[in-house]
């Protein structure tokens, strides 16, 4: 039986007071049909196969609750050649030795346990190897990811990384062999499955063994007042979910298996400027720039030209458009920016600046008629996505007709150049830094008064080439629009309080699914041509996908815009039943007709489609607005 000085061999935090044994909170059973042997304890579930090594069943719960009985993990079919195990059960480990030729042999694998995780050892002897351990992880029960940087060859994973299981929580991930990495892959649209896929590589000849150590953590920020508030559970579990990696693609994306988005990355780069270190010598910020050196180098992503089915050997989605869209430049300008600024990386931003410059130049090119606002090449009017060409609308909301000029893009464009500005200012280039100052200042300068509609009082969502406003009640374009400064204060207080009346005037009350991104329907004229499904039909499609569909996505800006504008109560009715429902996991699966949580209508009728929306978990960002808010001492 383990003692305590071994797991502080292994490098594991021991909880004061505990015990090992089943007396005291540590349990081991047997169970199920298999007779797998299940270790337990209030922070994971791992069940082990009684015949080989095999781990056949993993769960977390990062806060120690006990967590839900989920069980991700796709069985492994056994090889043709399949080894046989000499398995040998104690307490707190199980060991598999392989059996050669009758004789027991000490090459193998060994699982030790303890309070808050185990330790993987793989033995081998010459001549005699085990198999690699591997986990497969089924994306439409849990969309599990590894955290942490790439190796270049596209599908290995250095340790160390995190292995985040979201709505659950995290394990970190070691390795005693210096520069050593796990396999890593994902895939959708095979077999109708999506799955992730983690291998941890046998021990070398010149190096006999080799241990894995898995601790389950929490990593968020550490705010006064939330350690042991139950509102905030939701927060501590879940913060790090708006970060998945695609393996073969070797960026951040809207999930392992999804696609890369270009116009997402600055919602990655919000968060990583808040998030604590992830492990020893890894921070969010370096999974960022990663990422961003992805596309300095030239990928390209969905909202950008050339992104299609099988990019990068990943099967992906296709932007088939023939322009990027409007916000993809803005967002990859604001990451970079927002990198560079909170991690004082200022040698990255000397070698990056050409690039940075170049996206800048790009982006303020397309303002033809030198207005100030950068522009979309389709038209915005009217019918203009209704007709046979695949075209997309301008921006993240790529199912509602926005274009020409596009109020949520601008905004973000308005960003863009301010902070660029700021980073051309530091290593001194003067003369950009002159012109993305004076691109910011007329852009701002003519913003409120070209999209503000008299009648509602609302930013309209874009105006189209023939003079016409488009104005369905967009919750994130004013929302945005505020937290980026294009408004004064009296404007943006007065456009807040009215989306507040809006708001109550269409109906919509219950908090927990969210916000919807337009509160009347986008007629079928305004609508890429899509069916009721993902919210086509005008009114019929109303309260479906992007039609005014209740989602997470783009929430936080509202929520921040109230907090900003001094609505703090509002602010507050808004964030708390969302955290709720983060705490419940209920923005992700399935919901029980099949279709997924990340879109709902107003009654709560799930209508999603990724199953899995990284751009939701932005929301919970507003944490720490609402707890500057509440006074916290700091």
């Amino acid at each position: 039986m383990l003692k305590r000085r071994d797991f502080i061999k292994f490098g594991f935090p021991v909880a004061a007071g505990l015990m090992f044994g089943p007396e005291k909170g540590w349990t081991s059973e047997a169970a199920g049909p298999s007779n797998d042997y299940v270790f337990k304890t209030p922070f994971y579930r791992v069940a082990l196969s009684a015949t080989g090594p095999e781990i056949t069943a993993m769960s977390f719960d990062s806060l120690g609750h006990g967590g839900k009985p989920v069980n991700p993990i796709i069985p492994v079919p056994a090889a043709a050649d399949r080894q046989t195990w000499h398995v040998v059960k104690t307490l707190h480990s199980v060991t598999y030795r392989l059996v050669r030729h009758g004789q027991i042999t000490n090459a193998g694998w060994r699982f030790d346990f303890q309070p808050r995780g185990m330790r993987i050892r793989c033995t081998v002897e010459p001549g005699i190897q085990p198999d690699p351990l591997t986990l497969k992880f089924d994306q439409y029960i849990n969309h599990v990811t590894l955290l942490g940087r790439m190796k270049k060859s596209p599908q290995e994973m250095l340790c160390p990384c995190l292995l985040h299981m979201p709505d659950m929580g995290t394990a970190s991930l070691t390795c005693s062999m210096p520069k050593a990495g796990l396999g890593y892959d994902a895939l959708r649209w095979v077999d109708d499955q999506q799955y992730v896929k983690i291998i941890f590589p046998v021990a070398s000849a010149h190096r006999n063994t080799i241990d894995y150590t898995l601790e389950v953590t929490s990593i968020y920020p550490h705010l006064p007042g939330i350690e042991k508030d139950p509102r905030f559970d939701g927060f501590r579990r879940n913060f790090l979910n708006i970060f998945q990696i695609n393996p073969r693609l070797r960026a951040l994306a809207n999930n392992a298996s999804s696609d890369t988005c270009a116009f997402t990355v600055y919602e990655y780069a919000m968060v990583a400027a808040q998030c604590p270190p992830l492990a020893r010598g890894l921070t969010a910020l370096d999974i960022l720039r990663d990422t961003l050196d992805r596309y300095c180098d030239g990928m390209v992503a969905y909202g950008m030209v050339g992104y299609g089915a099988n990019y990068d050997g990943a099967k992906t989605g296709i932007w088939r458009s023939p322009f990027d869209a409007l916000d993809s430049l803005p967002s990859l300008i604001i990451a970079a920016c927002t990198y560079i600024s909170s991690s004082g990386d200022w040698r990255w931003a000397r070698r990056r600046f050409a690039v940075l410059d170049g996206w800048g130049r790009k982006m303020m090119q397309s303002d033809t008629n030198h207005n100030g606002l950068i522009k979309y090449p389709m038209s915005g009017n009217h019918g203009c996505y209704s007709t046979g060409h695949p075209y997309r609308p301008s921006n993240w909301w790529d199912t509602i007709g926005f274009g020409h000029e596009d109020a949520y893009a601008n905004a973000l464009a308005y960003r863009a150049c301010a902070m660029l500005a700021h980073v051309s200012d530091h290593i001194g280039r003067t003369s950009r830094a002159d012109f993305f100052h004076t691109s910011a200042r007329k852009l701002r300068s003519v913003y409120y008064h070209t999209f503000i509609n008299p009648q509602t009082g609302l930013l309209a969502g874009w105006k189209s080439a023939d003079g016409e406003l488009h104005d369905y009640q967009f919750l994130f374009v004013n929302s945005v629009a505020v937290c980026f400064g294009l408004l004064d204060d009296s404007e943006a207080r007065a456009v807040m309080k009215q989306l507040l009346k809006k708001i109550k005037v269409a109906g919509y009350s219950n908090f927990r699914l969210g916000l919807p991104g337009n509160l009347i329907p986008v007629p079928v004229e305004d609508y890429f041509r899509s069916p009721r499904r993902f919210g086509g039909g005008g009114a019929k499609g109303f309260q479906i996908y992007e039609n005014g569909g209740a989602t997470a996505c783009f929430s936080y800006f509202t929520v921040e815009a109230l907090f900003r504008t001094g609505l703090t109560v509002e602010a507050r009715n808004i964030l708390y039943p969302m955290l709720e429902s983060f705490k419940d996991g209920s923005f992700s699966g399935k919901g029980a007709d099949g279709m997924t949580r990340d879109w709902k209508t107003w009654s709560g009728k799930c209508y999603g489609y990724e199953g899995f929306l990284v751009d939701g978990y932005l929301a919970l960002l507003a944490v720490l607005t609402d707890r500057h808010a509440a006074g916290a001492k700091t």
